[in-house]
This record gives structure tokens, C-alpha cells and sequence, in this order.
């Protein structure tokens, strides 16, 4: 007899219903958070992007069709809005609290805003593709999850 169990899963892990439609979020925050994880911010199942900016221009779990999206510079914004608000301080800490050269200071500075600012660029812009889906901006059709009736109460 094993001690493994295989657990029955949560009828909430499978993003797909059983009639094959998605189960979409219940709010903007998770389309949102679907869309940085680079997930479908529809389903929820799969990848958003088929490069590392560039993404697919439909769903192969849910139809939906992506080329509607514009995220356009505003990616970058929120990336660049991110990493000077986390590298702010830790620029003063760095001048303040270290000796390093001028030259060796810009060149830490400059190699982490970099790298930051890269890091950032995906989830961001998965996260903009989100919020217009969910929004129903840009062409794409506002969808919305169907209420549920707790315990057959109406």
C-alpha cells in the first residue's frame, strides 16, 4: 500500500469548464496577474508571449485573439517607474555607505537598472495586455465571469 495519495483536484484549478469554455478571472487584479505571470489573462492555461516581447496571436486553450492588444511604451514606463522607485534608496545607501570609485559606482548603478529594468519589461507588458482584455479596450470583447448561487439559494 502506498502512502502517496493522489488528491482530487479543486474544481477551481482547471481554468477550462466543463462545457470547454474558460474560467475567467473574477477581477481586473486577475487578468492582470495572469497577463505578468505570462499567462492568458482569459484562461489563464497558456503562454501569452512566443518571444520576449512579442505575443501570440492566439490562444491555444481559448481562442482568444491577441492582436487586438497596444500596449505600445507603457511597459516601459512601468518598468522604468519600478526601478527607480526601488533603486533610489539603494543608490543613496551605495553612495553614502560605500567607498567605491565614481567610475565603480556608475558602473554597479547602470548594470542593475539595466538588469531590473529588463526584468520588469515582460510582466509589465503581460500585465497591460491584461487590463485592456479586461477592460474590453482596443477591439477586445469584455467578458466577465457569470455569477455564482452559493448552495442553490436564489
Amino acid at each position: 500500500m502506498s502512502s502517496r495519495r493522489d488528491p482530487a483536484p479543486a474544481p477551481s484549478a482547471d481554468p477550462m469548464r466543463s462545457g470547454g469554455t474558460p474560467l475567467l478571472p473574477g477581477a481586473g487584479w486577475g487578468a492582470i496577474y495572469r497577463g505578468a505571470r505570462g499567462r492568458c489573462p482569459r484562461c489563464g492555461e497558456a503562454k501569452l508571449f512566443r518571444a520576449f516581447l512579442k505575443p501570440v496571436d492566439q490562444c491555444p486553450a481559448c481562442g482568444q485573439d491577441w492582436t487586438h492588444q497596444q500596449a505600445d511604451d507603457f511597459p516601459a514606463y512601468i518598468s522604468i517607474f519600478l526601478t527607480g522607485h526601488i533603486m533610489a534608496p539603494v543608490i543613496i545607501a551605495l553612495v553614502q555607505e560605500t567607498r567605491l570609485s565614481l567610475p565603480a559606482l556608475g558602473a554597479v548603478i547602470v548594470a542593475v537598472m539595466l538588469g531590473l529594468m529588463i526584468l520588469f519589461l515582460q510582466p509589465a507588458k503581460g500585465g497591460i495586455i491584461g487590463l485592456q482584455w479586461w477592460f474590453g479596450m482596443h477591439g477586445f470583447a469584455k467578458e466577465r465571469r457569470a455569477p455564482e448561487c452559493p448552495g442553490g439559494e436564489d
